[in-house]
């Protein structure tokens, strides 16, 4: 596995340590979305007989893996975390390749991978029990975490190597073995960010890679019994059959699913400094992240003047191929999500949305060769039409109007997702109030949608996920179960919850 990729290279699956071909001796070519006819590489088209491998693979690494002391494990991890950082650019320029956007943002994909690694890695010498006073004399009472086993990690496509190590390293630093498929349009950057794992000294077995399509990898691996747990970030759609899948069987399952995240800005809101926000919120990445500015909730004092600017912006940001450091917004990432965009685009117009600019495919120059779409701004959209209802995961953003910040939050909560949410004023008793009552897992004020931090919890609300977090220290308790343990020192039989105060 290298940093850099200059011609195809046919990549393997990468179970207990070796490197092993699909049975089925199936491939899939993994192409730039800025040019198609720019292979990346060949992967494994693999299936259920891979997945048995793996599972197996990490089950018997996992006792030895589990007794290794915590802060041995960080030390690893850390180790990974500085090699990704030497070979930053190249996995920079790989990423920008298969997924298609620009080159800072992969950069800051790739430190985000770089920043959790680092935050995880201090969780080996912290990943705090509790000590709790007993009720009865001469007993000791604490609880304690413990690996849960083997984990099966599926990742899309958006965030290649960030969201990867959001789930690989606090499974590992809790002492879990993991089998991870990555998504099939960028397999790659988790390639990348695996063998910075191997290179620190990850033991086979420990982490295993399975290519493939979703049913054929994705299907075998939730329900195989070793699997303890899922962690899944895709679709509300398929995170709902992941969900019934896990409950049959009673494996933990952790759903990161949909958005639709508003943006609200108020009439006394730094117009300059919420416009900048709503370009970056909604283009960034061509849209295509879960946290995406998709709708932009306006008091109507300042609707016209927000639109039209924002409109005027918009058509100034350059589309083309993310390895030139001039370009703004990249491509979708296949054929398949750029007719779903597109079709999006063409509902909204059915509806009686204004379609104020872009919504068309782009192919000036190169870009013919791949998938552009010029981002779109609709306006006069009402809250119950289906593109201020729906994700569209691409670069297109909605603009409602409102009367007060009341009706804004009444409109941004009117959805059935609540992931990220926004709010922009100058009046800070108006920001608290927002903030109490959004019903979304993460708020920012006077900032877009876009941004998280990894020491922090993500995730949110309704049909957003399950009620887990990745992120912070809360995405240890999907990672680890607590053990309540009584040491009793009296040497003679004490009866809890018996009344014997007489």
């Amino acid at each position: 596995m290298s940093g850099t990729t200059t011609a195809t290279k046919t990549y393997l699956n990468f179970i207990d340590g070796q490197w092993i071909p699909a049975t089925s001796g199936k491939t899939c070519e993994n192409r730039n979305p800025a040019d198609t006819r720019d292979v990346v590489g060949i992967f494994q088209r693999s299936g259920a007989h891979e997945v048995n491998l793996a599972v197996e693979a990490a089950q018997k690494a996992f006792r030895a893996w589990s007794l290794t002391p915590a802060p041995r494990r960080a030390e690893i991890l850390l180790k990974a975390a500085d090699i990704l950082e030497q070979k930053k650019e190249g996995f920079a320029h790989d990423m920008t390749r298969e997924m298609g956007k620009v080159l800072k943002e992969t950069r800051g994909d790739t430190q985000e991978a770089i920043d959790c690694g680092h935050f995880f890695a201090g969780e080996g010498r912290r990943m705090y029990g509790l000590t709790t006073p007993s009720e009865l004399p001469n007993k000791f009472a604490m609880a304690t975490r413990q690996p849960i086993g083997v984990v099966g990690m599926i990742c899309p496509w958006n965030f290649p190597m960030a969201i990867p190590s959001w789930k690989l390293f606090p499974a590992l630093v809790a002492g879990n073995t993991c089998v991870i498929k990555p998504a099939e349009d960028t397999p790659l950057s988790v390639y990348n960010f695996v063998s910075a794992l191997v290179e620190a000294g990850v033991p086979n077995g420990v982490v295993n890679i399975v290519t493939g399509h979703g049913g054929e990898v994705g299907g075998p691996l939730m329900e195989h019994p070793l699997v303890r747990a899922i962690s899944f970030t895709g679709s509300s759609e398929v995170g709902r059959i992941i969900g019934e899948s896990c409950a049959r069987t009673f494996k933990r399952c952790s759903l990161e699913l949909g958005g639709k995240n508003p943006m609200i800005v108020l009439d006394d809101a730094n117009l300059e400094l919420a416009l900048d926000g709503a370009l970056w919120g909604a283009f960034g990445t061509a849209g295509q992240r879960c946290t995406a500015t998709s709708r932009i909730i306006l008091q109507k004092r300042i609707y016209k003047k927000f639109v039209d600017e924002l409109v005027h912006r918009s058509k100034l940001l350059k589309l083309g191929n993310g390895l030139d450091e001039k370009v703004d917004v990249g491509p979708v990432v296949s054929q398949a999500q750029m007719e779903t965009v597109l079709g999006y685009i063409e509902v909204g117009k059915k509806d009686g949305a204004r379609l104020a600019t872009g919504g068309k495919r782009f192919e000036g120059g190169d870009c013919k060769h791949g998938f552009f779409i010029e981002p779109a701004v609709f306006a006069e959209v009402t809250p119950k039409m289906r593109i201020a209802q729906e994700e569209i995961f691409g670069p297109v953003v909605s603009c409602i109007q409102c009367e007060s910040l009341e009706d804004g939050i009444a409109i941004a909560n009117d959805v059935k997702y609540g992931l990220s949410s926004s709010l922009y004023t100058k009046d800070v008793n108006r920001a608290f109030s927002a903030i109490r009552d959004l019903d979304a897992g993460i708020t920012y004020i006077n900032a877009p949608t876009i941004g998280a931090e990894v020491h922090l919890p993500f995730g949110g609300v309704k049909q957003t996920g399950n009620g887990h977090r990745e992120g912070g220290i809360g995405s240890l308790d999907f990672y680890t179960e607590w053990k309540a343990v009584y040491v009793d020192y009296s040497d003679h039989l004490q009866r809890a919850q018996i009344d014997n105060r007489e």
